[in-house]
């Protein structure tokens, strides 16, 4: 299939008319519209790259598992430490993202610059090309009006060869090439200024079809441009996909470490109080007591001989008791 190219294919058949150049430029002015655009975009996913940062640094910062131990606490302490740096990965990704819309930037500038002394050369053929046709239509339109007057004045002097006289004769004669003259001046005037509209026109050709491949290798370089920043902008943030999970998996296998029954025995080691536990409380009866006393100490042993217990007692007669017997009682009822 034949490729379509802007020199083939943006003509007008009145000389005057610009449309099709003037469509050219328009749609290269959307053009660097769009890379604006898309530098406002990427500025602005940098900025937001860049508060997610700092607010992730901050957090961070704060206080997590402070009172921790043991394998649990080096995981935690792993988890912040790739937080941060996962923060510093979006701060970065940040930076990059500012660099590559600069670069857009830079390309855009230059592109319009480029341009610029094309589009100044082709307003200038275009004025000069406005201009001597006007001229050429003018100097045309005045050397017909001088040809009619010339014809008209020769039938003038024709008609009245036989009937007017010698005088009159002259002076038609005079007449008619006084409009001769004119006519002829007239014609080398319309002839001079179609010469230089043609001349001018050469020209405008030529730059026109140079400014339209120069146009169009813009836009080939334009359209490639765009392509390849966005390509690789949505690679940075792959990267960056990338980089948070290599981050993260140095936590997982930290936390892979993480020995329970360790930390657990850890602790106890640390703080452990001793392995036997208090005594039961005792439930103690307060008449209970009073009738168990704790024992005292035996008197002293007499050399004299106690006198004998009796072996009965009658009734209602208080009955003593020896101190070492069950349940001894000063008195019993």
């Amino acid at each position: 299939m034949r490729e379509l190219h802007f020199k083939d294919n943006f003509w007008n058949t009145d000389i005057t008319c610009t449309s099709g150049y003037d469509n050219i430029i328009q749609h290269l002015n959307d053009g660097r519209r769009t890379c604006k655009e898309i530098e406002d975009f990427m500025k602005a996913r940098a900025n937001i790259e860049e508060k997610y940062a700092k607010e992730l640094l901050s957090l961070s910062k704060k206080v997590c598992g402070h009172n921790e131990m043991n394998t649990l606490k080096r995981s935690l302490d792993v988890f912040k430490l790739q937080t941060e740096n996962v923060a510093l990965s979006h701060q970065q990704l940040a930076n990059t993202i500012r660099e590559e819309a600069k670069r857009l930037e830079e390309f855009r500038e230059k592109q319009k610059e480029a341009r610029k002394k094309i589009e100044h050369q082709m307003d200038t053929l275009h004025k000069q090309r406005a201009t001597l046709y006007k001229k050429a239509m003018e100097s045309k339109k005045t050397y017909e009006q001088k040809c009619r007057d010339k014809e008209e004045a020769e039938q003038n002097m024709n008609r009245s060869a036989t009937t007017s006289n010698t005088k009159q004769q002259e002076k038609l004669f005079l007449k008619a090439q006084q409009a001769k003259n004119s006519a002829e001046e007239a014609d080398n005037i319309y002839n001079s200024n179609v010469g230089s509209m043609g001349k001018i026109r050469e020209e405008w050709l030529n730059e026109y079809i140079k400014s339209c491949e120069f146009f169009e290798n813009q836009e080939v370089e334009r359209i490639s441009t765009v392509r390849n920043t966005v390509w690789t902008h949505l690679n940075q943030l792959s990267q960056q996909c990338v980089t948070s999970d290599e981050l993260y998996e140095d936590v997982r296998k930290s936390l892979e470490q993480c020995n329970i029954q360790e930390d657990i025995e850890h602790f106890i080691n640390l703080r452990r109080t001793g392995d036997k536990p208090p005594a039961p409380v005792p439930y103690e009866n307060f008449y209970s007591n009073q009738r168990a006393p704790p024992p005292r100490q035996p008197p002293p042993v007499n050399s004299r001989r106690a006198p004998p217990l009796p072996d009965s007692n009658t009734a209602g007669d208080v009955v003593y008791s020896t101190v070492t017997e069950p349940g001894y009682s000063v008195i019993r009822y």
